[in-house]
């Protein structure tokens, strides 16, 4: 598919839908600014609830209209040629029913809750205070739980929750996706762990955090980075949060956000490039005086999809020896201090390490990361099921994480209470994480086919090509394909295959460890 369709082509009854379907996604849009605001500009004590409630109410209301459900109608008796035509009422029919089963009463009440989740999360993570949280993640699982029932009736609670993020993709197939990775990851990194290279590495003390990598510093490196990477920043802002995020408020007005410290530069910079990669994909939507502006089928296709773009930002091209060689005289510029580092593949390296201890899974390594989405996919599978209580999570938390990471969990800041998303109703989510990094590895291993020159581009900071792959290849496609499977397969000629993830992991950390 190389272009949109002219409106000319449409029939007046489906201009009719557009119109009431635009509508909603201007105001959802204008939700996605309200979390925005929440999580970056409001002060401590205001109250978002319950704005975030009445304006829930208002789409939901417009998202389950008699009109909206009439002109569908019409809609569907339409003899539609275009396939991106067909894909819009496709989605909109799929939206519709699912907003339709969901009653207002519920809707306001998921929209108070998260805020309120939220503010408390924030508060019991700085205090390291499980137990005062622990009655509003009930629930938190309560709710999401009976609006999975609610909404996708022919499902399982759990699967319902995914269909949310990942359209579907149920348990069953994540658990064979996840068991090919764990399989090949976890003696991976057990090698790795054993090799004399690991145990006799120490990282360059200039690259080690410390005063000398200023916050104004990391700042003006990140921003440079984002703009060669693509980010149009009249178009963007990229600010500070708890946790970095990029706002969902429409391709014209895209909003990310990253956390710097001086102990820990590469999280700042790794963070941001996370983000930007979300917000290409926000930025290359159909947008602006396209005919299918605001339409579903210009909606990003799934979260995974979305992870994947990120996280081929994050870890094909800020991970690879190519942009070690391009990073390395940024970092001189910026910061004085290592200047003394000359040898690009020392970055290389020190980026790409494997940690002896892996607590954080924003601040794990590539190799480790899989393994800490693993244990968040398992423990709220059985959140939802009932085979786990909230009361019990802490405990199974760390007893997961000594298993699977070998990691003693010190306190519940660093370990149940680290992650926003449950605090945000976001169950199901984190699969998408490694989903996504999988796509990631497929999409690059295209993408090194499609374009011959991508190492001596990234070498060279010549990132626009690659984003202009990704716009034409992933971002302007939208939701035209019914399934991520579907999508991955016009570029790739397959649907998801774990074996290229975890081939490029072997390759890569192998040679990084003389294995």
């Amino acid at each position: 598919v190389v272009a949109t369709p002219e409106t000319s082509q449409a029939p007046p009854e489906f201009e009719k839908l557009c119109a009431k379907l635009r509508e909603l996604t201007r105001l959802r849009e204008l939700s996605g600014l309200l979390d925005w605001d929440e999580m970056v500009m409001m002060p401590s004590k205001a109250d978002r609830g319950a704005q975030k409630a009445v304006l829930a109410s208002t789409i939901h209301a417009l998202a389950t209209s008699p009109a909206l459900g009439a002109a569908l109608e019409e809609a569907q008796s339409l003899d539609l040629p275009d396939p991106y035509h067909r894909a819009v009422v496709r989605d909109a029919l799929r939206a519709y029913q699912l907003e339709s089963r969901k009653t207002p009463e519920v809707t306001a009440r998921e929209a108070a809750l998260e805020a309120k989740c939220f503010g408390l999360w924030v508060k019991c993570r700085k205090e390291n205070d499980f137990a005062t949280y622990a009655p509003a993640l009930e629930e938190m699982i309560a709710l999401k739980k009976e609006v999975a029932v609610m909404c996708h009736p022919t499902l399982s609670p759990y699967d319902g929750c995914i269909d949310n993020f990942e359209r579907g993709m149920s348990a069953a197939r994540i658990e064979e996706v996840f068991a090919a990775i764990q399989a090949e990851v976890t003696p991976l990194l057990a090698a790795v762990k054993a090799s004399p290279t690991f145990t006799s590495y120490e990282p360059p003390p200039e690259l080690r955090g410390g005063p000398e990598w200023s916050v104004d510093a990391q700042k003006a490196l990140a921003q440079e980075i984002a703009q060669a990477m693509g980010f149009d920043f009249e178009h963007g802002r990229l600010d500070v949060s708890a946790h970095p995020f990029t706002a969902n408020s429409g391709p014209s007005d895209v909003r990310i956000t990253t956390r710097y410290s001086e102990d820990n530069w590469l999280e700042g910079l790794a963070g941001t490039i996370h983000e930007v990669g979300h917000a290409l994909y926000e930025q290359g939507r159909l947008s602006g005086e396209d005919p299918m502006a605001a339409l579903p089928v210009a909606e990003p296709l799934s979260m995974g999809i979305h992870e994947s773009q990120s996280l081929f930002w994050e870890r094909m091209v800020f991970q690879s020896k190519a942009f070690s060689e391009f990073l390395l005289p940024l970092l001189h510029k910026h910061f004085p201090h290592t200047r003394t580092i000359e040898d690009p593949m020392e970055l290389y390296r020190f980026i790409n390490r494997v940690l002896e201890t892996s607590l954080i899974r924003v601040d794990a390594d590539e190799l480790s990361y899989p393994l800490h989405v693993v244990l968040r996919f398992e423990l709220e599978k059985k959140l939802i099921s009932g085979e786990l209580s909230v009361v019990e999570l802490p405990e199974k938390w760390n007893a997961t994480m000594a298993e699977l990471l070998g990691v003693v969990v010190p306190n519940d800041a660093s370990g149940v209470l680290q992650d926003v998303h449950w605090a945000m109703g976001a169950l199901g989510y984190f699969p998408t994480y490694t989903l996504g990094a999988a796509t990631a590895a497929q999409l690059y291993e295209q993408a090194v086919v499609d374009m011959p020159t991508i190492e001596d581009d990234i070498r060279a900071g010549r990132f626009l090509p690659l984003r202009n792959y990704l716009r034409d290849k992933i971002h302007r496609i939208g939701s035209l394909y019914d399934s991520p499977d579907e999508l991955i397969s016009s570029v790739t000629g397959k649907p998801l295959d774990p074996a290229v993830y975890t081939a490029y992991l072997k390759a890569k950390y192998s040679e990084l460890y003389n294995l």
